[in-house]
């Protein structure tokens, strides 16, 4: 497994708690890791059996050797196995007896625990030594005199600040998967590394939100309610949905898991073919309504129906989570609702309309898009759109337009009011772009201001992209121009994202497993593009070093954060 970041994820400024909590474990969250914990070795359990099996019909064992039912030969069982110097074996079970022989009777071992004068440990290993004293922390104990100096200097070392941004990457690394929550600081364009929560496997895609999932524990004890919080959640190839808090350091386990991993059977190999014809493809995994059976390829939050996640799988469905209810226990809470019909292969992307928050849209390797409620999902409309989907975008300026990025290198610009229900009939786009030599893995809309689009791709560039009104291209037409692009040095693009508190900054990351914030503010050109659209916007900019790039410096690099990239 390559290094690489597959997604990125910013933080508003002022969300994040100013001293993040460390993480403790104590009785309540014990027998929620319990639970969770249970899950994961029945799952284990499970799976392993459904292996072996899977293994059998495939012709060998579960070790992978072939079977053999003769029992002959020297793989036998550990029972047939014998030593060959029996008369060894038979002098060290029966040594014989030989009283007084050895010479230790005379210390009287047998009665050395009655001796008189002996300590009584009943009490403990230390409950023979006067004046030791156990103190529950460091501030109930009078001989720790730096403690106030450490705790303070830990203190600020974790403190993010109202002005700051948090960035959340999800990271892999010598095949070790994480997220690292890294704090950005624009005035002094300082970006570095806050903490790390480990992931079970690659990660995939991530999505922000504010509302606290309900626990996962089976405690009947229910916590008080928060209305808000700080809240990643994760996707990963596991069929599950890890829902971690930003507000707490050093944790073990995710606060929520969404989905039924003892009843995934997403590790279980499947046999391909007896290796004499041509092996046949794959069969999907059988779905269920409750849970994904295969990775989980997209996220998204509904930000007016806080409660509720959309998740896009390559189980070529897509499910809708309610957030406030208990996944754990032995009820099997589950998805809310899953859309079985809408694709025929792996879904890639999904997105909530923010104007009609009750819209979803989807892409999918089927070469297609659809749009539809969904509260009455087979009333949808669509899109062929001629290859695979790589990522999509409501536009937030207009909501019955968005954005499809295609793995051919371009990007669409689609109005839903005008798509058919049937996808058999022509449904042409408004404009095409194309954006780039290979896949646009990358795509994003700025919130800021109106027409203003990023990409990036598998060619290693970001570019920003000026979209005209109607009527302000030739002809009356809507135009779309390049403003700016750029190596930032992040190797293939599989990231791009503007900030959301400001206008022209975006972070970028991909297959060098390296992150980068550009500021594409101190490009003259972008300047002069999107000027009327900033002060329109009531916003200004300022003047930046190093070309707007910030990033991470490490010992390796020799000062330059721009690594054989500049602006076009």
């Amino acid at each position: 497994m390559s290094n690489l970041i597959s997604s990125v994820s910013w933080v508003k400024r002022g969300v994040t708690a100013q001293h993040p909590t460390k993480y403790v474990l104590d009785d309540k969250e014990l027998e929620r890791v319990s639970a969770l914990a249970h899950i994961e070795l029945e799952d284990a359990r499970i799976e392993l059996e459904r292996a072996h099996e899977a293994a059998k019909s495939m012709g060998r064992g579960a070790e992978g050797d072939e079977a053999d039912d003769s029992g002959d030969g020297e793989d036998g069982e550990e029972g047939d196995w014998v030593d060959e110097d029996d008369d060894a074996m038979d002098m060290d079970q029966d040594p014989p007896a030989k009283d007084g022989a050895d010479g230790l009777d005379q210390y009287n071992l047998d009665d050395y625990d009655e001796e008189d004068g002996a300590v009584d440990i009943s009490g403990g290993p230390f409950s023979n030594i006067k004046g030791l004293t156990y103190y529950r922390d460091n501030e109930e104990d009078p001989y720790i005199t730096l403690k106030d100096e450490e705790e303070d200097e830990e203190r600020e070392e974790l403190e993010v600040l109202p002005t700051d941004n948090l960035l959340v990457v999800a990271k892999t690394e010598d095949e070790i998967s994480q997220l690292e929550i890294y704090v950005y600081d624009d005035s002094q364009e300082n970006l570095y590394v806050h903490h790390d929560l480990m992931l079970p496997n690659f990660p995939l895609c991530l999505e922000w939100l504010d509302f606290p999932p309900a626990s996962t524990s089976t405690s009947t004890a229910p916590s008080p309610p928060k209305e808000f919080g700080n809240y990643i959640a994760v996707g990963t190839l596991d069929p599950e949905i890890e829902i971690w808090s930003l507000d707490v350091v050093e944790a073990l386990y995710p606060d929520t898991v969404l989905g039924r991993p003892d009843q995934t059977a997403a590790h279980v190999p499947v046999p391909a073919g007896t290796g004499k014809k041509k092996r046949k493809k794959a069969k999907h995994r059988a779905t269920s309504d409750a849970h994904h059976v295969d990775a989980v390829l997209a996220l998204s939050w509904n930000r007016t129906h806080r409660n509720l996640l959309a998740s896009a799988s390559a189980d070529r469905t897509v499910k809708l989570w309610d957030l406030s209810r208990g996944m754990g226990g032995e009820d099997g809470a589950g998805a809310l609702r899953s859309f079985g019909d809408v694709h025929k292969d792996k879904v890639q992307a999904v997105q909530w309309n923010q104007a009609e928050p009750t819209v979803l849209l989807t892409g999918s390797y089927d070469r297609t898009v659809r749009t539809f409620d969904s509260r009455a999902p087979g009333a949808g409309v669509g899109a062929v759109v001629g290859a695979d989907v790589e990522a999509l975008r409501w536009d937030p300026w207009e909501s019955h337009s968005f954005y499809v990025s295609l793995e051919n290198g371009l990007v669409l610009n689609f109005d839903a009011r005008t798509l058919p229900s049937d996808l058999s009939l022509a449904s042409p786009a408004r404009f095409t772009l194309s954006a780039h030599d290979g896949a646009v893995s990358a795509l994003d809309v700025n919130p800021h201001m109106r027409g203003c689009i990023a990409t990036g791709g598998t060619d290693k560039i970001v570019k920003v992209w000026n979209v005209l009104e109607e009527g302000e291209g030739e002809g009356g037409r809507r135009g779309v121009s390049l403003v700016t692009s750029r190596d930032l040095g992040v190797g293939k693009v599989f990231s791009a994202v503007f900030s959301p508190d400001d206008p022209l900054t975006l972070a970028a990351a991909g297959s060098k497993a390296k992150v980068q914030i550009w500021d594409v503010g101190a490009n003259l050109g972008a300047r002069k593009a999107f000027g009327a659209k900033l002060a329109q916007a009531g916003r200004t900019l300022r003047e930046r070093e190093n070309g707007g790039v910030i990033g991470v410096a490490s010992d390796d690099e020799d000062g330059s954060e721009d690594e054989g990239g500049g602006d076009e």
